[in-house]
């Protein structure tokens, strides 16, 4: 080609990138336009803090809206309706959400399984934190007829999910990169919790403890505008009776040390119990060989069970605990069959254990048969009424003084702090939520009790055990962290040299002059890998012309010390490198060499990527 004929394609490659630019420029919406063109205007941070207000807006409306309509479902379903009419809604209604969602789910969302915040991490680590479109708003929508209908699980992840995917989506629209993209994403989930809890340090605290885990960032500001942001759109939006806000409580005395203690260490046990229950029925469920609806029908006839024999578990829970707080703890029996007897201590003492053990059953089977919702609410759910059951066996057995409230309100930081791996998040949520800063002392013992014990059992959260093994989330260790940003087909090397097993030394000989590698490929007719060759292999022979054409290819070819997949972690690669003790590895797919990777370039990539990372 001409140099002429170089400039001229070069300028119509370039006329064709402008034009299509513009044409998109067209195609886009004005308010696009006006933010495609403030990007040009305003520096880095300037635009993301712009952009930080932008999306926690979008993520704090998504979140209040989901907050209102599940709580104007759930007021139609029981609000003065009779006892017998309501333990029809509680058979109906959990099954038909359960089983509605799944069906949505099959033929609407083309059966996406993947939820909750371990799909954001898993996005984060594997997928360069893009997160799917359609998380926008799927979440919302099947965790509305979940959870509206009686599912017993929370919203909160979802709208986590769904702010995080609006943050995603919004940095792919404006072509940010992939530490603003992560930036905005962890902005748009810190700014849905903070609107359905109106805590706003709890939403960073979130960012910060679970979704930024083993991600280093000096930029912090679009976290807290979208935190506030998040945060004011569910104070003036919401009404009191759908925050989660408690009033009640008695002043911190430090002569019941003693009972907060204790209640830690109740909430590590009951954390680890309801997790380790939670993998067993996502397992039984998993290994069930039933078509996706069959599984729904059966979790929702197990679900409305429980709800009709303990109507606290229907929904999200949140009235029956601020009930207890509120020291009305026997207003949960009357819409029981428990509420035909005379309430007494001994009665309300059995009703709170089986709903506190049971909770976690109902939760799990909700989640993992076929709804959508989070183990955000049903720790804090089960977290209230452990500590209302602790404060009730202290009064039974004569112990005075009990500061029951306090122990409500501490106890659902403290198993939410040993299920969510989470001890800061759950202080300071439930710390605004009850504006109890003054209970700092009691929510960190009973807290870090907790979390200590969870740590004890497993040092990372169980749900995020088998993805952390596999190297598809990122850990506290921030050198692995690193290497998984690496991808195995940006890595391989396919200009290489390679020879049919057929072949003799001649051939080979006439390869290596024209080659700059010190080491070949022997393949098949098929082109699937059969050995390799080294310089040092063929150097004793290569300058004696009289076994060109005796010695063969597959005489001197050597089975390689280690194959690479594509599908293989880069942390496994390089562990097949130490065990080899070679520079150079096959990377073979469907037994097809694909080329070769070399321990120099994994090397140097991450070397570059660990300076970029320092850097910012």
């Amino acid at each position: 080609m001409s140099r002429f004929s170089r400039i001229r394609k070069h300028h119509s490659f370039f006329r064709f990138k402008r034009e299509f630019e513009e044409y998109s420029l067209r195609k886009a919406k004005s308010y696009e336009l006006v933010l495609h063109w403030l990007h040009t205007k305003l520096n880095r941070n300037q635009f993301l803090l712009l952009s930080g207000i932008l999306v926690g807006c979008s993520a704090g409306l998504a979140g209040v809206a989901l907050k209102m309509l599940v709580h104007y479902i759930h007021y139609i379903i029981t609000y003065k309706v009779h006892f017998s009419t309501q333990i029809i809604f509680y058979i109906v209604f959990p099954f038909l959400g359960i089983v509605l969602t799944t069906l949505i789910v099959i033929f609407f969302f083309k059966g996406q399984s993947r939820k909750g915040i371990p799909a954001i991490l898993h996005e984060i680590a594997q997928n360069s934190s893009i997160i799917p479109q359609v998380k926008m708003y799927s979440q919302i929508l099947q965790s509305a007829v979940t959870v509206g209908l009686g599912g017993s699980a929370g919203l909160e992840s979802p709208i986590a999910v769904t702010g995080a995917a609006l943050g995603s989506n919004y940095a792919r629209t404006y072509s940010l990169g992939y530490k603003e993209r992560t930036l905005l994403l962890a902005a748009g989930a810190t700014a849905g919790i903070a609107s359905a809890f109106n805590a706003p340090i709890a939403g960073m605290m979130f960012a910060f403890e679970i979704l930024l885990t083993g991600v280093v960032f000096s930029d912090f500001m679009p976290l807290v505008v979208a935190a506030v942001c998040g945060s004011l759109l569910s104070k003036i939006i919401l009404q009191e009776e759908v925050l989660f806000h408690f009033e009640s409580r008695i002043p911190f005395n430090y002569h019941n040390v003693p009972f907060y203690i204790v209640l830690g260490l109740l909430s590590g046990f009951y954390a680890r119990y309801f997790v380790v229950l939670s993998h067993k029925v996502e397992h039984f469920f998993q290994h069930l060989q039933w078509s996706a609806l069959r599984r729904a029908m059966l979790g929702g006839v197990l679900v409305s069970a429980l709800c009709v024999a303990l109507p606290p578990l229907f929904g999200e829970g949140y009235t029956a605990v601020k009930a207890l707080a509120g020291g009305h703890g026997e207003v949960i029996l009357q819409n029981s069959f428990f509420g035909y007897f005379p309430p007494q201590s001994w009665m309300l003492l059995v009703f709170t254990g089986c709903v506190c053990l049971l909770k976690a059953f109902a939760t799990s089977i909700t989640i993992q048969s076929g709804g959508n919702g989070g183990n955000f609410a049903p720790s804090l759910f089960a977290g209230g009424f452990l500590g209302f059951f602790f404060a009730l066996l202290c009064t039974q057995i004569g112990l005075t003084d009990v500061p029951a409230t306090n122990l409500v309100i501490v106890g659902m930081a403290g198993v939410m702090a040993g299920v969510m791996y989470a001890p800061l998040t759950a202080i300071f949520l439930i710390a605004e939520s009850s504006s109890g800063y003054d209970l700092f002392i009691p929510l960190m013992i009973v807290s870090t009790t907790s979390y200590l014990m969870a740590k004890w059992f497993s040092p990372i959260s169980p749900e995020l055990t088998e993805l952390a093994k596999e190297g598809k989330v990122f850990t506290k260790a921030h050198d692995n962290n690193i290497l998984l940003m690496l991808r195995m087909q940006d890595l391989v090397e396919q200009d290489i040299q390679r020879i049919n097993i057929d072949s003799d030394l001649r051939e080979l000989i006439e390869l290596v002059k024209g080659g700059h590698r010190n080491i070949i490929a022997v393949v098949n007719q098929q082109d699937k890998l059969e050995g390799i060759i080294t310089l040092d292999d063929i150097r004793p022979i290569m300058f004696n012309p009289e076994l060109y054409d005796i010695v063969t290819v597959k005489k001197l070819m050597k089975a390689p010390p280690a194959v690479v997949s594509l599908k293989d972690s880069i942390t496994l690669v390089l562990k097949k490198f130490d065990e080899a003790h070679v520079w150079n590895l096959p990377v073979v797919q469907d037994k097809k060499l694909i080329g070769f990777v070399s321990k120099s370039r994994i090397l140097n990539k991450y070397r570059l990527l660990l300076q970029e990372y320092s850097e910012g």
